[in-house]
């Protein structure tokens, strides 16, 4: 049985695929999302009958949201299982539009992914409706008239109904989810329960190996175990977000938010940090905490502004199998005496009186939504405040548009001049970068007959698929949204 909202009880859904389905003997690939962009990750694989979606997300930048409200390439009644490589809102984000819209199959993730998923999309179904609401009135306020869409693309009661469909999968674990067809998770870094998956369909004496990079993180970084080798493959689709770049190293972070902290003090404004929820608000934590320790900055106030990231750390603390050794640490991180963790709206708007420096962490990392938007309302025309970037800015998001230098930004309805310092930290990304990816895909056994190269702007995807032909000498091809292709 499974709890509800209102505390009644629910028997798990029986998932079923049909056994006399008939179906052809050909492996289909489809890209319908993340393909010439870095968000709204949707791949379909048909095979054996079933339809299958890997990763269901949320387009994120601003001229390709409209994608978001689009009908899926198969109808969702028709979608026979979800396998979710983590709990990003790119790759998570429209699963309660499936479901709303009759989606009622299984969804594969790892135990901790499916913790986290649930907290991010209940968060982003009440982002949705706040937003809508706000939109509604500065329409009323304006006068203004028309078929404005005023509505949310899903609610947080829409995000809650998919808790039900989540089947937890162990890593390493060979799970059958149809007739000759298995899925297995392979520990990637990037987030706490992030996972490459690998496909393997069967067909009488033949089996092709499907591997999906998801996000692939890093080596050496503080909290999640560094990613795993991931043995065979015979098809690869890899991200390529940072596929033409090397990021700064990360023993270089302590320094820059040294520099970056102190000079913003000095000035007497605040630094105000886009950050996701999940691992990087942590990620931040333990370095503020390692600084204040060794009394390299001033001892402000820091406070997190995300309800979600409060409940992330929750998760965190109920996952330590999955942390490296230097976590230890992390449960003194979250309770530093200077740390507040921000839960109400009315809190949230009371920072922005606060005399003094203080440092405030919010969400969204792209500025897409959230409070971030209106802690930016309150300090991006202050010339002693800083907005430090400590993630990736997609293309035409707001968090783009101030870290390209753009010198008005819209926000909320109205336009401001950028005066704040603008900085960022490159080390903090939880991508892979160039090297790091061919790194991780150096622990392929087999040589894929075919690499599909996504999940990344132009430049970035033929930059690495351009190093990929180079340096492996892989058949590698930069995909197209709505490609499909037919694997031998």
């Amino acid at each position: 049985m499974r709890r509800v909202p209102g505390g009644g009880l629910r028997e798990r859904p029986v998932f079923r695929v049909a056994a006399d389905r008939r179906y052809d003997m050909d492996i289909r690939l489809g890209f319908h999302g993340a393909a010439g962009n870095v968000t709204g990750s949707c791949y379909l694989l048909e095979a054996n009958g079933m339809r299958i979606f890997v990763d269901c997300g949320l387009y994120q930048e601003h001229d390709l949201k409209g994608r978001n409200w689009e009908n899926f390439p198969v109808s969702p009644e028709k979608v026979d299982a979800v396998i979710l490589t983590h709990a990003h809102l790119d790759h998570c984000g429209r699963l309660p539009r499936l479901v709303r819209d009759g989606f009622q199959g299984p969804i594969y993730a790892t135990s901790a992914t499916a913790e986290i998923a649930r907290i991010v999309m209940e968060d982003c179904g009440k982002i949705n409706e706040e937003d809508a609401e706000f939109k509604r009135r500065r329409h009323e306020r304006e006068g203004r008239k028309g078929p404005f869409r005023e509505e949310p693309l899903y609610t947080a009661e829409d995000a809650q109904e998919v808790a039900q469909y989540f089947v937890p999968v162990a890593y390493d674990a060979p799970l059958e989810i149809g007739e000759g067809i298995t899925v297995e998770f392979i520990q990637v870094g990037h987030i706490l329960g992030a996972a490459c998956c690998r496909i393997t369909v069967t067909q009488g004496e033949e089996s092709r190996r499907i591997l999906f990079s998801g996000d692939v993180g890093r080596w050496d970084m503080p909290i999640l175990q560094d990613p795993e080798k991931v043995g065979e493959a015979d098809y690869l689709l890899v991200e390529s977000t940072y596929g033409n770049r090397t990021h700064g190293e990360t023993k270089s972070i302590p320094g820059e938010l040294e520099r970056i902290i102190n000079a913003t003090a000095d000035r007497g404004g605040n630094l105000i940090i886009p950050s996701f929820a999940v691992e990087r608000t942590q990620e931040l934590l333990y370095f503020l905490a390692q600084l204040n320790a060794e009394n390299r900055i001033p001892n402000l106030r820091i406070f997190v502004d995300s309800p979600m990231a409060s409940r992330v750390n929750t998760v965190f603390v109920r996952h330590p199998y999955l942390f490296d050794s230097e976590t230890i640490q992390l449960a003194r991180v979250l309770k530093v005496s200077n740390v507040s963790i921000v839960r109400s709206s009315q809190e949230s708007k009371a920072l922005n009186h606060i005399r003094g420096s203080v440092i405030i962490i919010s969400g969204s990392g792209m500025c897409t939504g959230g409070r971030i938007k209106h802690h930016l309302c309150h300090n991006i025309q202050r010339p002693e405040s800083t907005i430090l970037f400590v993630g990736y800015q997609a293309a035409n998001t707001l968090g783009r548009q101030i870290l390209d230098g753009k010198p008005q930004v819209r926000i909320l309805g109205e336009t401001y001049d950028v005066q704040a310092n603008i900085e960022r930290i490159s080390g903090f990304s939880a991508h892979a970068d160039q090297e790091e990816l061919l790194r991780w895909m150096s622990t392929l056994s087999t040589t894929p007959r075919k690499v599909f190269v996504t999940h990344g702007e132009p430049e970035a995807a033929w930059a690495l698929q351009k190093k990929i032909r180079a340096e492996k000498g892989w058949d590698a091809q930069v995909v197209q949204y709505k490609q499909s292709v037919t694997l031998d």
